[in-house]
């Protein structure tokens, strides 16, 4: 069975969102290698839509952009993932796709995928709070 893995970017006083004034300034190695560590023990990325249109808005021009993020952006796109969206969306990065039907069976399903390492959420706070709420 999948394990499921949520990274959020917290603060000690408990605030969990992705504000560039409080995140990038304190990106560092340590920061880093947790970051790869976790990426790299998923082979699905569970993301609501507002993470993916973020993730698809940077991820696939660094990956061509051929910078010093490009092998974490290759990693990125190379990866499949399952968005978690309420409206039909059309993707422009490969290897995506839209959870179809109810988010708690859908991941219910991801997790007894025997072909799966795990399943990482990056973010997507209010798809951590539905499976939390679900006791997933």
């Amino acid at each position: 069975m999948a394990k499921v893995v949520s990274t959020l970017f917290i603060s000690a006083d408990g605030v969990a969102e992705i504000d560039p004034d409080w995140h990038f300034p304190y990106f560092d190695e340590n920061m880093g290698r947790a970051v790869n560590e976790d990426y790299a023990t998923a082979d699905v990325l569970l993301i609501g839509r507002e993470t993916y249109d973020s993730f698809a808005g940077a991820w696939p021009d660094r990956e061509s952009a051929g910078g010093v993020d490009a092998p974490f952006a290759k990693q990125l796109g190379d990866v499949r993932k399952v968005v978690v969206s309420r409206q039909p969306l059309e993707f422009s990065w490969r290897n995506s796709e839209l959870i179809s039907g109810d988010l708690v069976d859908a991941v219910t399903a991801l997790k007894a995928d025997t072909g799966s390492k795990g399943i990482l959420i990056p973010g997507s706070i209010s798809v951590v709070q539905q499976l939390l709420a679900a006791g997933l």
